[in-house]
């Protein structure tokens, strides 16, 4: 290539690369050998790898093979012995195969192949074309004519179906192992093609189940493997299982052959984790001119598979001239196997089995293309025209832009219509990509040095890299029409919008973008993002979205019924992950994390790969998070970036079981910030589980307890309805701390009511034992009381009526506005429960039949339907107000991970093996629940202050408190107040917990967590304690007064103690009584006094405010869990339920194996460890 000789390289060097600070090695989920440099791994064994049991039989066998086809007469006398020989001895089949197979079956194969021959000769081009192919139970043969280095893109496609049938569904009970040869000779009269022979075998383990973790060959091996295998492909193998048991993602190793030029492939990774991977590898090495002479699949019972690939190169009579050698090209194919690992077939996979397109190439595309289905503004002028009318502000008017976004969506650019025209294009797509390889691809040592460059750095020195002008020049000159243009308009906007890619990572299990999110049109999406990740694979697609740099949220995994189900779920997966951060960020207005989510859908084929699906979008986007340093293994990435970042995740839909491991993974691969990267752990792990504490629940019984108390209701004759029953985490716990009046429960299983009230004791036992209301004893209802369950049809009620069916009548009961009931408190249902279509059921002449609603469920009322029923007289607290807690204890879980060192975390925040919780831990949730209620009562406080000043909608005042404490918040992050070490001093005093500033103290804290994450706390603290108490339209004047006083306090803690002790139930209080009346906590003071008095106006003398039902000595509650982690302690039981849960006491049990609560009244979880599995938090 003369032309380009002098061309100056144009991709980076690693010097060049933008690196984070502080970037160190670190250890890797994904194994590869480094076929290059002055280590090699040699062969020395000159055998194939295996050696089948010799056939004693064989001739014997032979013999009555040629008998009977001698009696069928079909292949003549003279060609019988010749034919039958050239079958068992020329075409590389080894003895198994005839131990295995009957000598009719050996008979039909060798006349199937005859017959094949003698058809050639009727052909025009003569060619031999052999399709031989047979299933029975428990093994198949496939024999097919085969050029060596072409892919047939046609034909039976028996590599294809061998994956399809007998590979992608391996289980350790179910799953069969392959051998193929290609025969040693070419057929006759055909100076090309030879035979390619598969053979598919059931395992059988002599150990079906070893578990997981097991790695000792002689356990986990297939019988016949153990029989053929040499010592020397056991050796092998062994070493490959263990470093693949150790790992998230495939080992791929290569080895020498002695004295010769072919090379042994060995890739080994988990069952289900790499669908269709076998016929991909062989498009792969045809790609670069090899061949395999053979290839094997082996099985191993726990759960691991590996594929030994034999590569040689072509013939020189068929390689051709573009073909790099061998010993250049398996480096390049090492690298391509992980990339081919995360998409074995990709949506261009016929451009590059064709040789049209690279590998790299086609997954490119097959990315893009996943983008621009999720990109393509297809909205039009009318959506911007209408949006340009309304305040993306109000959230009414935000709600109802996101509904005709909905339905303004038009199919004009279907995922199928941007694949045909991507299709296309594959010139333009080469183009493109080399634009992108050129900012993304690192040649690790430059061109000098003595490891080999790849054919993808060798690429970027000859070809011509476009301009992004020249680019848009060539796209406007190719494109066929408008739409064409658009969709290769939007792989310019993918290149230009890629801040940091595992792409040309060596290892990696998915694909993972780090997106500047500027692309977004503001009209669709005004809030801007401050980060997105984009994580594709073969089983899954899924985004991270967050609107700050210290941003926390939860990960749920979609899953779809059908095709149809999975299109809608594809066209709206980041529309929902939008507006779900979205909303998480309003709701985290107390906290100093904003708003984040992540959303995982599970493609239409793999809606079994839960677990694989989460793990490789977390180890995926943790390439992107760690420093990947350790050559061959995790090269340098291009991060453009260039600033450090951390991810805080939690649990939601689908994936509350899944976070230990996150948490565990992230240890092994060395993140620093392994125990906060994941919230709702397991207690072990140093978790606080939501559930178990009622974390959620005591928000929101604040502001159901605040209505009464405002209003001097007595909850004992307040008529309730609660929709989420006593088996979900806030339905139970709602029913434990409640002393209301419960006429009507609603839940999975169906309707439970009963108008005289519910049996208060028998609701306690199924809250307990997490039962759903199925369970209920109906001998306890009144004779107006009944239950009907979702399977019940014609079932008659008391008053008379009938119900056809009882799921529609559990689906719509909520909406019986003709019922009489004081509260509603939604504790679980699906969103959009009630909507402004169906809001007028539950308003009668123009006044609401619920007078007060508090809304634990999210978004169970639509916005519009709240303001609804605010104006028909409804006191109504919206869901991003009163379900807080669950976040507000993330967060404070987090905040102890990032104070302790590990050592520290062990100790003090982890439950021991035995089940025992350390005294901090016990300490720390009870000051976890205290803050809980101090936030949800300041906020309720400040609503029901500004709701009576200016009569504007609750439901309104929440989102306009959340705005008003965002944005607050962010200015104060970006001011010099934060330099001023007396103020910051001061103000973190007063917002991290008492328990951490006395166990650690304030000045390690400074030193161990993150800058930014302290500039968070410092700037939500003083935001959210402003606006609850001035509200969210201040005067003039009240900002400047109230950092005054507050200036006034740091001043006066000057000559106090740093670091001294506070009460873990109070924040630290100054001792001006002027500077205290402005400190907004104060209030809350206030809030306990109101409360204490309108305890003493409704309880009757010597009446607790409800029934006791559990202990709360600490010495018996330790006893109980080191018995039984269902065990009820034997302790006294003169405290109530209430004082329970509020002091750290864990309220039921959280997963379903452990029925009966720990019961106690220490903060000690069941010595089984508590993973929140029942009943996620969906505001994690």
């Amino acid at each position: 290539m003369p032309a380009f000789e002098e061309k100056e390289p144009q991709n980076l060097f690693l010097e060049q690369v933008i690196r984070t600070p502080g970037r160190q090695p670190s250890p890797q989920p994904t194994h590869l050998s480094v076929p290059y440099g002055t280590q090699h791994r040699v062969i020395h064994d000159q055998s194939p790898g295996y050696v089948a049991p010799k056939f004693e039989g064989k001739e014997r066998q032979m013999e009555q093979v040629m008998d009977q086809i001698e009696g069928i007469g079909f292949i003549p006398p003279e060609f019988i012995e010749t034919e039958t020989s050239w079958f068992y001895n020329d075409l590389g089949i080894d003895d198994m195969y005839f131990q295995t197979e009957t000598v009719g079956a050996i008979v039909n194969h060798v006349l199937s192949l005859y017959a094949a021959k003698v058809a050639a000769y009727a052909r025009d081009d003569k060619r031999l074309e052999i399709r031989l192919d047979k299933e029975a139970a428990d093994h198949a043969v496939c024999i097919d004519t085969s050029k060596p280095g072409v892919s047939v893109m046609d034909g039976p496609r028996y590599e294809q179906r061998i994956d399809q049938k007998y590979l992608n569904g391996s289980t350790a009970n179910q799953s069969y192992r392959v051998e193929t040869f290609r025969s040693s000779g070419v057929l006759p009269g055909d100076s090309e093609q030879q035979l390619r022979c598969y053979f598919v075998y059931k395992c059988n383990f002599a150990n079906p189940d070893p578990g997981p973790e097991a790695t000792k060959l002689s356990v986990i091996g297939e019988k016949t493997f153990l029989l053929k295998a040499t010592e020397n492909t056991k050796e092998i193998y062994q070493e490959i299982i263990q470093n693949a048991v150790a790992r998230t993602g495939p080992v791929i190793e290569m080895f020498e052959i002695e004295g010769s030029r072919e090379k042994r492939l060995v890739v080994a990774y988990r069952q289900g984790s790499a669908m269709g991977l076998f016929s991909a590898l062989s498009d792969l090495y045809h790609y670069y001119g090899l061949t395999s002479s053979r290839k094997y699949v082996e099985q191993f019972s726990n759960g691991i598979t590996i594929m030994s690939l034999y590569l040689r190169p072509l013939p020189p009579s068929v390689s051709m001239a573009r073909h790099p050698p061998i010993e250049a090209s398996i480096h390049q194919i090492m690298k391509e196997v992980s990339l081919l690992y995360c998409i074995p077939q990709n949506k261009f996979q016929g451009h590059f089995a064709s040789g049209r397109l690279s590998l790299q190439e086609t997954i490119y595309a097959h990315c893009v293309w996943v983008f621009v289905g999720h990109f393509l503004n297809r909205l039009g002028s009318e959506y911007t025209s209408l949006s340009s009318l309304l305040d993306s502000n109000n959230s009414v008017h935000a709600e109802i832009l996101s509904k005709i976004k909905r339905r303004l969506r038009t199919e004009t650019f279907t995922a199928d219509y941007i694949l045909e025209i991507i299709q296309q294009y594959p010139d333009l797509v080469r183009s493109l990509y080399l634009a992108f390889a050129n900012t993304h691809y690192v040649q690790t040592r430059g061109e000098r040095d003595d490891f080999l460059p790849t054919l993808s750095y060798l690429r970027l020195q000859a070809d011509k890299i476009l301009t992004d002008t020249e680019l848009k020049e060539a796209i406007s000159k190719s494109a066929a029409n408008e739409h064409h243009e658009i969709v290769m308009t939007a792989f310019r906007i993918f290149n230009a919008a890629v801040l940091k890619t595992n792409f040309y990572t060596p290892t990696k299990v998915a694909l993972s973008f780090r997106l500047d999110a500027s692309f977004l049109p503001a009209v669709e999406y005004p809030q801007p993002l401050y980060g997105m990740f984009l994580v594709i694979s073969s089983e899954f697609r899924g985004f991270h979205l967050r609107f700050r740099d210290i941003a926390r949220g939860g990960i749920r995994i979609v899953k779809s019924r059908n095709r149809e189900a999975y299109s809608i779920n594809a066209r709206s997966l980041f529309d929902e992950n939008y507006n779900l951060a979205n909303t998480q960020q309003r709701k985290n207005k107390d906290i100093p994390e904003g708003g984040s989510k992540g959303v995982i859908l599970l493609d239409v084929h793999h809606q079994d790969k839960v677990k694989v699906a989460f793990e490789k979008y977390i180890d995926s986007i943790m390439d992107l998070l760690l420093p990947p340093t350790s050559p061959g293994i995790k090269d340098p990435i291009v991060d453009l970036h260039g600033q450090k970042e951390i991810l805080f995740m939690g649990p939601d839909e689908n994936t509350a079981d899944l976070v230990d491991w996150a948490t565990e993974h992230a240890r092994r691969r060395g993140a620093p910030w392994w125990k906060s990267f994941f919230t709702g752990k397991s207690p072990k792990l140093g978790g606080i589980p939501h559930d178990a504490y009622g974390m959620t629940t005591l928000s929101v019984r604040e502001f159901v307890e605040g209505i009464y108390r405002k209003l001097n209701l007595d909850p004992k004759k307040v008529r309730k309805l609660q929709t989420g029953g006593p088996d979900g985490d806030l339905g139970s716990n709602e029913i434990l701390l409640g002393n209301e009046k419960y006429t009507s429960i609603v839940d999975g299983a169906g309707v439970l009511v009963d108008p005289n009230g519910l049996d208060y004791e028998e609701l306690i036992r199924l809250a307990k034992k997490r039962a759903m209301i199925s369970q209920y004893d109906i001998s306890k209802l009144s004779s107006e009381g009944y239950r009907v369950l979702v399977e019940d049809t014609n079932f008659k009620l008391p008053s008379g009526e009938v119900v056809n069916n009882g799921m529609i009548f559990r689906n719509t009961f909520h909406l019986r506005g003709h019922q009489n009931y004081d509260c509603f408190v939604p504790c679980g249902g699906r969103p959009e429960s009630i909507d402004l279509s169906s809001v007028g059921k539950l308003i009668v002449d123009g006044k609401s039949t619920i007078p007060y609603i508090v809304e634990g469920a999210n978004l169970f009322i639509t916005q519009d339907a709240k303001l609804r029923l605010e104006k028909a007289g409804a006191i109504l607290f919206k869901d991003a107000s009163a379900n807080k807690g669950g976040v507000t204890s993330s967060s404070l879980e987090v905040l102890a991970s990032l104070s302790f060192d590990d050592r520290g975390f062990e100790q003090h925040m982890c439950i021991r093996e035995d089940g025992t919780a350390p005294q901090f831990y016990k300490d720390y949730v009870k000051e976890v629940q205290e803050t809980i209620k101090r936030n949800a009562a300041l906020e309720f406080e400040a609503i029901w202050r500004e709701h009576q000043q200016t009569s504007i909608a609750r439901s309104t005042l929440s989102d306009k408190l959340s705005i008003a404490i965002t944005k607050l918040d962010e200015e104060l992050q970006n001011t010099d107040l934060w330099k001023n070490k007396d103020l910051r001093t001061s103000v973190l005093q007063d917002a991290l917990p008492g328990l951490l500033l006395e166990k650690i103290g304030l000045e390690t804290i400074l030193e161990r967590v993150p800058d930014n994450y302290l500039r968070a706390i410092f700037g939500s603290y003083l935001a959210s304690r402003f606006v609850y108490q001035f509200g969210s339209n201040p005067s003039q004047f009240a900002f400047f007064d109230f950092m005054s006083k507050r200036m006034s306090k740091a001043g006066s803690n000057k000559s106090s103690p740093r670091n001294s002790p506070r009460n873990s139930q109070h924040q630290y209080r100054a001792t001006s009584p002027e500077v205290n009346s402005m400190i907004s906590d104060s209030n809350y003071d206030e809030v306990l006094a109101d409360r204490s008095a309108a305890s003493r106006r409704i309880s009757k003398p010597g009446q607790t405010e409800r029934p006791p039902h559990i202990p709360t000595t600490d010495a018996a509650s330790d006893q109980a869990i080191q018995e039984s982690p269902t065990k009820a302690s034997s302790g006294s039981l003169k405290s109530p339920l209430r004082k329970e849960i509020t002091q750290g006491q864990p309220a039921v049990a959280s997963t379903a194996s452990q029925k009966q609560p720990f019961q106690g009244a220490s903060a000690s979880p069941p010595a089984n460890g508590i993973n929140g599995s029942n009943g996620v938090d969906s505001a994690r």
